[in-house]
């Protein structure tokens, strides 16, 4: 099937650029210069992916981010000429499913809309979180993120939060969390839960005597702990 792709963007130049390019490889692609003219194109016209620039003549991407993910599940790729991490995290917790700094190459941009779709057409999750408290972990970037910082972690550290986050405030025994995580390939060599615990507490600024985040329940295992169940969000 024709890709379908409403790219909104302020820049007249980078939007006929972008739509040039993705029409050549057989893309169907409209173009809409603020927040108010794509709103009407999502409420009219369906969409395979949406690639939204973060600033916009009329207003906030962000906000239109936030205002069309709470209404449709259509994926979207942030764009923006700001590639800091705060404005990475910004645009992910907004509801983007994916983030392209601008100037991107434009074979890049097109595998990144072809592999959103795809996604989304298979029924998986594109931008699948979990959110306990103030951290933030993301399952198709790996990606995790506390007080809106980001924290870098291995795939296997990630894998291991993961599980903990799945079942927070519940305890997960050292066994369990072997099975959870034991598909994963990263540091084939070092896959003791008890170190790996270790170096999560650190990189999340855990004090190890006296862990706030993740606690050990003596001859159990561990927990991650949490005010309220973990929030789940496609």
């Amino acid at each position: 099937m024709q890709l379908r792709v409403l790219i909104v963007e302020g820049d007249e130049q980078l939007a006929l650029q972008m739509s040039g390019y993705l029409t050549h490889y057989g893309v169907s692609v409209r173009w809409r210069v603020d927040g108010r003219s794509a709103l009407s194109a999502v409420r009219d016209e369906a969409w395979d992916v949406m690639l939204l620039n973060m600033t916009l003549p009329d207003g906030d991407g962000l906000a239109l981010c936030q205002r069309i993910r709470l209404r449709l599940r259509l994926p979207i790729i942030a764009l923006s000429r700001a590639a800091g991490d705060t404005e990475k995290v910004s645009a992910l917790e907004a509801g983007a499913d994916d983030f392209v700094a601008i100037p991107f190459s434009f074979p890049e941009l097109l595998a990144r809309v072809r592999a959103v779709a795809r996604r989304a057409r298979d029924g998986v999750a594109v931008a699948q979180t979990v959110r306990v408290g103030h951290l933030l972990l993301e399952a198709a970037a790996l990606r995790v993120t506390l007080n809106a910082r980001l924290v870098e972690v291995t795939s296997y550290e990630f894998a291991l939060l993961w599980a903990l986050a799945q079942a927070a405030g519940q305890v997960i025994t050292r066994d369990r969390l072997l099975e959870l995580t034991r598909d994963n390939s990263d540091e084939v060599f070092d896959r003791s839960v008890d170190v790996n615990i270790s170096r999560l507490r650190q990189k999340l600024g855990d004090d190890p005597r006296h862990p706030r985040l993740i606690k050990t329940v003596r001859g159990e295992g561990y927990l991650l702990a949490a005010d309220d169940s973990p929030r789940r969000e496609l």
